[in-house]
């Protein structure tokens, strides 16, 4: 079973699947899940996906451009996102505008927004992969599901008219029932057990199956993922314990301690003052305060 244990695909969008050798791997998903021959041409620099302290931008995990010169916004939430919506349009609108130049005409490629979403954030009854537009979004397997709804435009030096409205993808691996549909869902099951399966064969899991291997991470890299791992089940867990306690009056010092751990965690295991503040909605004033004390 070890042999088949994946490291998990957010780790591994952070922090691995950085190099051209991987674009095999992103170009694999993509293509099963958008139904087409894709192929990753590079990834993004990281100072295009840079956070502005004044501005409250979410947070991206990955860009990455494709064949046709579309862009790929890859995001992944664990924790409980009231204004999901809000801040999906936000970092799509952003790629969007950083593709426009000052003085330059509103020429621009076509944004893919790749959601992946632990937990059932927008209360799905039995579907765990939507597709849609700003007419709405449908359950690919379930079409009488659709979720709340939310031009084309001629391209330049052309009269051809192209659709370049963003499209969006919602994966909910928690929701999938490993009924594999089809061969994307071999990818979900990936999402959902960090596993993959001897007979699977969609497109890019066999490089996958080579580059996330647990197994094959050093002793140090292996420590690093157990405390990423560590760090991410501890903000879930303080996510549900504040929801839960939020109804009772206070258990304050525990939180307090429960919240000082995790920064002191996500700290440790690489992640920014920034991405820790965005996680935990503790203002920088404090989070400095926790790890200078």
């Amino acid at each position: 079973m070890d042999d088949r244990k994946l490291i998990t695909f957010d780790y591994a969008v952070k922090y691995l699947l950085r190099g051209k050798d991987d674009y095999a791997i992103l170009s694999g998903f993509l293509s099963e899940l958008m139904g087409g021959h894709v192929v990753v041409t590079g990834l993004l620099g990281e100072e295009i996906n840079k956070i502005d302290k004044d501005e409250k931008i979410n947070r991206v995990d990955l860009k990455a451009q494709i064949d046709g010169g579309e862009i790929v916004v890859f995001e992944i939430q664990f924790h409980q996102e009231s204004d999901f919506f809000g801040k999906v349009l936000f970092g799509v609108s952003k790629a969007l505008t950083e593709q426009v130049k000052e003085g330059n005409e509103y020429f621009m490629r076509k944004v893919y927004s790749i959601n992946v979403i632990y937990g059932n954030r927008v209360n799905a009854k039995r579907e765990y992969l939507f597709h849609g537009n700003f007419s709405g979004f449908k359950g690919v397997h379930f079409e009488d599901e659709p979720i709340i709804p939310f031009a084309q435009i001629p391209s330049k030096g052309s009269e051809e008219q192209v659709e370049i409205h963003p499209e969006y993808y919602m994966i909910l691996p928690d929701m999938f029932d490993e009924t594999l549909r089809g061969k994307f869902d071999e990818w979900i099951y990936i999402l959902k057990n960090n596993e993959a399966r001897d007979e699977f064969t969609a497109a890019g899991i066999e490089e996958a199956k080579v580059k996330l291997k647990l197994m094959n991470l050093s002793k140090d890299k292996r420590a690093e993922y157990e405390k990423y791992l560590e760090s991410r089940r501890s903000l879930n867990s303080v996510t549900y314990a504040e929801r839960e306690e939020g109804r009772a009056e206070g258990r304050a010092e525990g939180r307090a301690e429960g919240k000082t751990e995790i920064i002191q965690n996500m700290h440790e295991a690489g992640f920014s003052i920034a991405d820790i503040v965005k996680a935990t909605k503790i203002s920088v004033a404090e989070v400095k305060k926790i790890l200078e004390s």
